[in-house]
């Protein structure tokens, strides 16, 4: 008689666990993702962007523009986007300072790569986008290729 207290009281606790751990998995599969996204971006970043913005994301002076912090990748953000493949020219005010050097872009890069860096530099520095999908970048480059 003991037990069926025990049993009654058991139940829905696994019942709980076994939603829970389905939500965790969807959970995890995102995390998982978002992960391999950050990882390769930081790889592509070093490799393409650091040069000139520095692997510490501060620019270089007033060459090249800082994205630690930078108020115009947080207000820009399809054009870092297109920036990034297609590189820009003229005037650029980056937190109140002027930058007129020509930022070449990369036109190798996927979607995928441009999805990655994005996640990267929109989740580093302080800044929290979450992950960055391949068909939002799709949709900007579509919008603005040459």
């Amino acid at each position: 008689m003991s037990n069926r207290p025990v049993r009654l009281l058991l139940f829905p606790i696994l019942i709980f666990l076994f939603f829970c751990s389905s939500c965790n998995r969807a959970h995890s599969d995102r995390s998982v993702k978002f992960q391999q996204y950050y990882a390769q971006g930081e790889v592509l970043y070093v490799k393409y962007c650091s040069n000139c913005h520095q692997k510490s994301g501060k620019g270089l002076g007033l060459v090249y523009p800082p994205l630690n912090p930078s108020d115009y990748l947080e207000k820009n953000f399809n054009s870092v986007l297109c920036q990034m493949k297609y590189g820009k020219k003229g005037e650029m005010i980056v937190n109140g300072e002027n930058y007129n050097q020509p930022m070449p872009g990369v036109r190798s890069l996927t979607e995928l790569e441009i999805a990655e860096i994005a996640t990267y530099i929109y989740n580093t520095w302080g800044h929290e986008r979450d992950l960055v999908e391949i068909t939002a970048v799709h949709q900007v480059l579509e919008k603005c290729a040459p």
